[in-house]
């Protein structure tokens, strides 16, 4: 008999999908099972698959705009999904169903979590909020204000009493949940935070930023313990070892394991995964996932390969440091360990509210959305192996426990081992200080330009009527690229010229109507807006005259009704909203009394004013009637956009 060839690869590629129609906009893997994964896309869908096969097994449909942040909790059971336009969605897996929809935020839902033992989940936004929800309740208990750039990581603290936030103005943030306030802010990081991970038994915090260094915290002495730089690239993805004992980086094209007390390196290990978006460990193995356009790529470390601490090094290097420097006993830590309750968290404590959206009651809308919203399941075995239960006691079965197997020597498909370094890898760091050194943050790569949706969402009331792809130039090549700081900057600046101009003409435009305003003429304000022939100025006009119904009259709904036609076609959402709601308005108010005066017999003898305003309600009725086929046709469309057409499409029956 042969005997069986020993596997000697340290890393290899598991495999690789085609997950959405669209591009990928944002995915995680479960951390519970380390098999389950979730991805986001531009078609705004959520969809669901298990590591290593190759069918979606559910695929989660409501948003309206590109899904940006997606979370699972740890049994795997619930996953939360932030979009674009800034509504939040929770769907129940195991009974594949919408679960709540959560509105409040104004802008891009950048990250999401779910409270380890409550049924809470943390969002943060591009509009620099943290808000806390009860999902229960489909209530914000808590919005927690303090940083000034968007949120780009949250994560709750093993025992559920802590939240940190990373944050682009480059710091990190720890809030008291239960006093509803921040505890701590750690300054350090020169560039953007992008994320942050809590140490699974320790009073310890690691924090990754663009600016290429790790850092790691005390949450006793709320001072820096250590500061990891050298990093090949902006930090994006770390993960804890389940014993605390290391830290993973997934950096560009590698893997990285780290000590901190003392800072050092214990393993890199090669592995071809480009820019990993998200780590789980499953196993003793890691599974790294990355994504490029509408594909997701998904690779496996074989962690009993890797070094994970420095007693190991002692067999192959010797350490020549003092030995108040060598590393600690693993197996004692240094500092406090949570204590995690043995029930469910309270609920936190209610606090004065910030705003009207801080509670909300169910809406009919919000109910209609979730009526809206499904869950698909396109894999039955897949999800019954899954995500049914197969007793009463039990109601997650337990996943499957094989490690993934690992292709063959002489697969050249797969990515190859690359030669190790020492064990044991030194990082040489000044000390005692840990200032970063001055240098500027890099940059992340280019992705290629995404096919443009038909409809695009607005992530603020204010529309500006641009796209990113105006200001930057056309990428050819099919896959991502990597560029050099001063190819990123030299792209900004075009980008910027090119930005200014459009936006100071667009300032002179409002300026010159503003002008008009101020005389009280708001006919003529209007005309002129419309000469100017720019529908950003428009709308940013009816997004003023909208919420005043006095000031309509007939014949501003003369000028207005050709403007509302083109913004209905509009691609772009909020100019769909305004036309919506400005259109509305003009039915609810002037369409009685424009078909009542078409339906009165005519006058005996001259009268002027009423000859004029016939003339002006003819006018109305003719582009009421060119309107109408056009709601017609998108009363069919789903979402918040085809409730909006279907409701006007009953108001304009009449003109039938």
């Amino acid at each position: 008999m042969m005997a069986t060839p020993v596997v000697t690869k340290t890393a290899w590629k598991l495999q690789e999908i085609v997950a959405h129609a669209s591009n990928v906009s944002s995915l995680v893997l479960g951390k519970g099972s380390g098999r389950l994964l979730a991805t986001g896309g531009d078609d705004c869908r959520v969809n669901l698959w298990s590591i290593n096969k190759p069918n979606c097994i559910m695929s989660l449909t409501g948003h309206t705009s590109p899904v940006e942040s997606v979370r699972l909790n740890t049994p795997e059971e619930l996953i939360v999904a932030g979009s674009q336009s800034g509504s939040i969605r929770v769907w129940d897996l195991e009974a594949a169903k919408i679960l709540r929809t959560l509105v409040g935020h104004k802008a891009n839902i950048c990250s999401l979590d779910f409270h380890p033992y409550g049924e809470f989940v943390a969002s943060g936004s591009q509009d620099t909020n943290i808000k806390l929800w009860d999902i229960r309740r489909k209530g914000c208990v808590f919005r927690y204000r303090g940083h000034s750039q968007a949120v780009r990581c949250l994560r709750f603290s093993p025992d559920g009493k802590w939240l940190a936030s990373a944050a682009d103005d480059h710091t990190v943030k720890l809030w008291d949940l239960t006093a509803g306030k921040m505890m701590s802010e750690f300054p350090g990081h020169t560039g953007p935070v992008n994320v942050v991970e809590f140490h699974p038994n320790e009073y310890l915090l690691a924090s990754g930023s663009s600016d290429r260094t790790i850092r790691f915290w005390d949450l006793e002495k709320f001072q820096v313990v250590s500061c990891i730089e050298g990093e090949p690239g902006p930090v994006r993805s770390v993960l804890f070892n389940p014993d605390g004992c290391c830290l993973y980086s997934g950096c560009q094209d590698s893997l990285r394991v780290y000590g901190w007390e003392p800072e050092r390196c214990f393993d890199v290990v090669l592995v071809n995964w480009g820019k990993v978006a998200d780590l789980a460990i499953c196993n003793n193995q890691l599974i790294g996932v990355a994504f490029s356009q509408s594909n997701v790529s998904s690779y496996v470390v074989d962690l009993t390969r890797v070094t994970r601490t420095g007693t190991v090094a002692q067999d192959h290097v010797q350490d020549s440091r003092p030995l108040a420097q060598q590393p600690p006993n693993p197996s004692a830590p240094l500092r406090r360990i949570y204590e995690r309750p043995s029930t469910t968290c309270n609920k936190p404590q209610r606090v004065k509210q910030n705003s009207e959206s801080e509670r909300r009651s169910p809406s009919s809308e919000d109910d209609r959305d979730e009526r809206e919203s499904r869950a698909e399941i396109q894999n039955a075995e897949d999800y019954n192996e899954i995500f049914q239960p197969k007793n009463s006691i039990s109601r997650t079965p337990p996943r499957r426990s094989e490690p993934f197997p690992a292709p063959p020597e002489d697969d050249t498909a797969t990515v190859k081992e690359a030669t190790k370094p020492n064990p044991v890898v030194d990082i040489q760091f000044p000390m005692p200080n840990f200032q970063v050194p001055s240098q500027p943050p890099a940059v992340s790569s280019t992705p290629a330009p995404k096919a443009e949706p038909t409809i695009i969402p607005a992530t603020r009331n204010e529309p500006i009527g641009l796209k990113v792809a105006d200001f930057l130039p056309a990428v050819k090549i099919p896959q991502q690229v990597e560029l050099v700081d001063e190819d990123a900057m030299s792209q900004i600046r075009k980008g910027h010229d090119t930005m200014c101009v459009v936006l100071t003409s667009r300032h002179k435009n409002l300026d010159t109507v503003r002008a008009v305003w101020t005389t009280g003429d708001i006919k003529t304000s209007v005309d002129s807006a419309v000469a100017i022939n720019d529908l950003s100025v428009v709308v940013d006009l009816l997004n003023i005259v909208n919420q005043k119904a006095s000031l309509w009259k007939l014949d501003l709904c003369t000028t207005v009704l050709p403007q509302i036609e083109k913004l209905l076609q509009s691609k772009y959402e909020s100019y769909v909203q305004t036309g919506c709601t400005s259109l509305k308005l003009i039915l609810q108010r002037f369409l009685p009394l424009i078909t009542d005066i078409l339906a009165a017999p005519p006058s005996v003898g001259v009268d002027i004013s009423r000859e004029e305003r016939l003339h002006k309600c003819r006018l109305c009725y003719k582009q009421l009637k060119s309107i109408s086929g056009l709601v017609k046709s998108k009363s069919g469309l789903s979402g918040r956009h085809g409730s909006a057409f279907r409701e006007l499409h009953l108001l304009m029956a009449s003109l039938d």
